[in-house]
Parts: structure tokens; C-alpha cells; sequence
């Protein structure tokens, strides 16, 4: 029990680590957009590379925090029977989800991404603009980040649910627990 709460522990770093690294995007996202912005209508001046530039800032900020969402349970969810549920029926809901939904849905997406991926790299694609950036061969092999930073947040979910029906939760940090578990004393709550 101890390997699989390092485990969760691992991925889940991995996740945080690139989901806070990825936010800061949308920094540069809102600067350029700025930038395209005032050039246009104050200066009358147009930069395709920008205007792609801001774009696909957002295509790569989006795929790479996917798996940072999943473990921080930002995504869309019907709560109406989740959130008073208790903690086995959301471990039991989680894993089955997992496996049945989301592991699928991740292989499915990076097996049919690795071609368009592979022979976007092979032509060193760029951007479709006349003026644009190259590099999008870069770009969609974010598709492939977002299919295993997701899938292997999948895996710490199911892990974690294997750890709460097991009666384990108090291996997990209390970051990584069951929204409204309870805390154990003399434990650390990061």
C-alpha cells in the first residue's frame, strides 16, 4: 500500500509541477493578445506570427495543465450525486470511471494522434499562414502530452480509489485525499 501512495504521490507532483509551469501562459496568452490588439487598431500594423503565437500559446497551455485539472478535480462533474456521497461511493465512482471512461478515452486519443503527430514532425510542419510560425509539428505533439499527463492522473485516481475502499486513505497527503475526509491527527496537512 505504501508503493501505490508514492505512486499517487509521483504522478500527482508530475501533474502539479507542469500544471503551475503551463498556467503561466496565460500570461504570455493575454500580452501577446494585448500586443495583436493595439498593433492592429492603434498602429495598423499585422503580425500573422502573433496572431498564431497567442493561439497556439493557448492550444499548449490547455493540453498540458488537462492532467493538473484532473488532480485538483477542476473539471466538469455532475455533483449532484457525487459531492454528498460518501467516500467509498466516490472511490468506487472514480475508479470505475477511470477505468471504463477515461483510460480509454486517453489510449484512443494517443493512438490516433502518434501518426498525425509522427508525420507532422517528419515534415517539420509549420503554420498553415502565409507569414506564420514554424514549428506546429510542436504544438500537436502536445496532444500526446495531454493524452499521458491525463492518463497517468488517471492511474493516481484509481490508485487513490484502490487506497480509500482498502481503508488506506491516511497513507495520502491531505491534498491528495477525498474532498471532506476527515484528517488524521498528528499528520501533516500538506
Amino acid at each position: 500500500m505504501n508503493a501505490i501512495a508514492a505512486a499517487i504521490r509521483i504522478i500527482s507532483g508530475i501533474n502539479i509541477a507542469v500544471g503551475r509551469v503551463f498556467a503561466w501562459l496565460s500570461l504570455g496568452i493575454v500580452v501577446v493578445c494585448f500586443t495583436v490588439v493595439v498593433q492592429r487598431y492603434v498602429f495598423s500594423v499585422s503580425y500573422l506570427w502573433m496572431q498564431d503565437l497567442y493561439i497556439w500559446l493557448n492550444g499548449a497551455m490547455f493540453t498540458a495543465v488537462a492532467g493538473f485539472a484532473l488532480q485538483r478535480d477542476d473539471h466538469v462533474r455532475v455533483d449532484i450525486f457525487y459531492r454528498p456521497a460518501s467516500l467509498r461511493w466516490k472511490a468506487m465512482i472514480d475508479l470505475v470511471g477511470v477505468c471504463v471512461f477515461l483510460l480509454p478515452f486517453v489510449i484512443v486519443v494517443f493512438v490516433y494522434a502518434l501518426p498525425f503527430v509522427e508525420r507532422s514532425w517528419g515534415l517539420r510542419e509549420g503554420s498553415s499562414n502565409v507569414g506564420g510560425m514554424p514549428g506546429l509539428f510542436v504544438l500537436k505533439s502536445f496532444v500526446l502530452v495531454f493524452a499521458v499527463l491525463v492518463g497517468l492522473q488517471g492511474v493516481a485516481m484509481a490508485l487513490r480509489s484502490i487506497l480509500v475502499l482498502g481503508g488506506r486513505q491516511d497513507l495520502l497527503p491531505v491534498r491528495l485525499r477525498y474532498e471532506g475526509a476527515a484528517h488524521v491527527p498528528g499528520e501533516d496537512p500538506a
